[in-house]
């Protein structure tokens, strides 16, 4: 009982957010619409990491932080919610992010979960959500998003970054157009830079981050009206701002209009993917399972030394590094060669 006059108490605005009451667009009824609500991110790292701060200290109640990474030193530069620590650990960054978010506002319940988003778990993963932001790095992910989104009428916000460049539009389905709508495909593999072969400078995270996480106050606060209903282009560099009219919905758009969302049919075989500019394979099984460290790791103590926590194994042979996550998904850097990862995956995980 007493515990739940304190969860309650602490969903009523107080002075933490009074600086935030007193702008008149949220107020005290605002405030508790965000204290009442659940956003999900999806993709914790430069985006994402900034998406989970602003909302958290925002008083959104509830923070569903989803991502398949693990913190890495090459991620300090830009990914503001990691440290140091985070990265010599080897922490996955959802859970880095749900720690810290504990330090500075404790009210905020977060719900960090380490998974590779796919058709197999996305209809759960937006299961009692809001308002879903983009946190991710890949097209293939925007467009399962997108499906999801729509076949349950969930707002979501697409936003990407590279380089000095980044692009956000706010998805609400069959009221706006939809992803599907704008890029009806993917740009072709290798077509398009990536951070990791073009880099990314922190100012266009910062720029592109605050608007998608603008565009969820107004969702989330009842203030569509003043949503900027555009694909918004920005060039920090070249200094450049760009609101295009994405206009309605497509009429024969594949996705709002016919309903079809071939993304979340289920597909055989396993997950695999190389990671772009990372030398680096991920193989996912299709079942996935829980993994005992402490048995995995006596398993392999012939192969080399092996670390865990609670979270991940790592493990080294050869040329090659291992990080197994809980639900046996692992991480093969090294190679980006999918026959090789699968082979060790196969040699040292199992089938």
């Amino acid at each position: 009982m007493e515990s739940e006059i304190k969860n309650q108490k602490s969903r009523v605005p107080g002075e933490r957010y009074s600086r935030q009451i007193l702008f008149s667009s949220i107020g005290k009824e605002g405030q508790q619409h965000l204290l009442e609500s659940r956003a999900l991110i999806i993709g914790c790292g430069a985006l994402g990491s900034a998406h989970a701060e602003s909302l958290a200290r925002a008083g959104v109640g509830r923070l569903r932080i989803v991502d398949r990474d693990f913190v890495e030193a090459s991620n300090l530069q830009r990914q503001t919610m990691f440290t140091e620590r985070d990265a010599a650990e080897r922490m996955p960054k959802a859970i880095a992010a749900a720690n810290h978010i504990r330090d500075f506002n404790s009210e905020i319940e977060t719900e960090p979960e380490i998974v590779d988003v796919n058709h197999s778990n996305i209809e759960r993963v937006i299961e009692d959500c809001d308002v879903v932001l983009d946190g991710t790095d890949n097209f293939a992910t925007r467009y399962l998003i997108n499906d999801a989104c729509v076949k349950h009428e969930l707002n979501w916000i697409y936003g990407a970054a590279v380089g000095s460049y980044g692009v956000t539009m706010t998805i609400r389905p069959h009221q706006t157009p939809c992803l599907r709508c704008v890029f009806e495909e993917a740009p072709p593999g290798a077509s398009a830079p990536t951070c990791d072969t073009a880099g990314v400078i922190m100012p266009i995270i910062s720029v592109v981050a605050a608007v998608q996480v603008s565009e969820a106050l107004k969702l989330l606060t009842g203030h569509q009206e003043q949503l900027h209903r555009s694909l918004m282009q920005f060039d920090v560099w070249r200094n450049e701002w760009r609101k295009i009219n994405p206009g309605p919905p497509a009429a024969e758009c594949a996705t709002c209009a016919l309903r079809r969302f071939d993304t979340l049919e289920a597909t055989a075989g396993d997950f695999s993917a190389v990671m772009c500019g990372r030398n680096a394979v991920q193989i996912s099984p299709v079942q996935p399972t829980r993994v005992d460290f402490k048995s995995l790791a006596e398993r392999l103590s012939g192969v080399g030394e092996v670390k865990f926590n609670n979270y991940l194994l790592r493990f080294r042979t050869g040329e090659y590094e291992v990080t197994v996550f809980q639900d046996a998904r692992s991480i093969i850097r090294g190679t980006d060669e999918m026959k090789t990862a699968r082979s060790l995956y196969a040699k040292y995980i199992g089938n």
